[in-house]
């Protein structure tokens, strides 16, 4: 039994082949997804609050279960965080949105619909993403209520001590 010796000359050989074989895969750029009627759909959560939220090409018109923004979200800071995705991609007054929203208050529900804008608007125009996902939009916010314990008043408030 012979042994085979290879020297440094003979793996640089068998390196320097084996890129060239090995194709390049190019990134292929996100196809928008659009319905029939020109609109990207898309859901958005946010503690117990659900919406489903159509963007389509308009003036701006922000529609939350067929009511306007102004009305259905009456605080300012709510109006300002579902606007938040548009401010950060540079889209105010380009997009109308109609949003349906259900459970949880009104601050989860204002969350949800930031959040299934921030999708829907990656549906739409995929470019953005980048944008969006370094702001935090495309992430569920997972924090929820905490559950009531038994022998405690709240979920981690006990009753008040009492000596006598």
């Amino acid at each position: 039994m012979a042994e085979d010796k290879k020297t440094l000359e003979d793996l640089k050989e068998v390196t320097v082949a084996a890129p060239a074989e090995v194709a390049v895969e190019e990134a292929v750029p996100a196809e928008p997804k659009i319905d029939e009627q020109g609109r990207a759909y898309a859901t958005g959560r946010r503690k117990d609050a659900v919406a489903r939220v159509w963007i389509k090409p308009g003036n701006g018109t922000i529609t939350v279960n067929g009511r306007d923004q102004e009305t259905y979200f009456a605080r300012p800071t709510l109006r300002m965080i579902v606007n938040q995705a548009f401010e950060v991609t540079q889209r105010e007054g380009q997009y109308d949105v109609i949003c349906t929203v259900t459970g949880g208050g009104l601050s989860g529900q204002a969350g949800a619909v930031r959040h299934g804008l921030s999708r829907a608007l990656t549906n739409y125009e995929p470019a953005l993403r980048g944008v969006l996902k370094a702001s935090g939009f495309l992430t569920r916010d997972a924090r929820v209520v905490e559950r009531k314990k038994y022998g405690k008043a709240k979920a981690r408030r006990s009753f008040q001590f009492s000596k006598r």
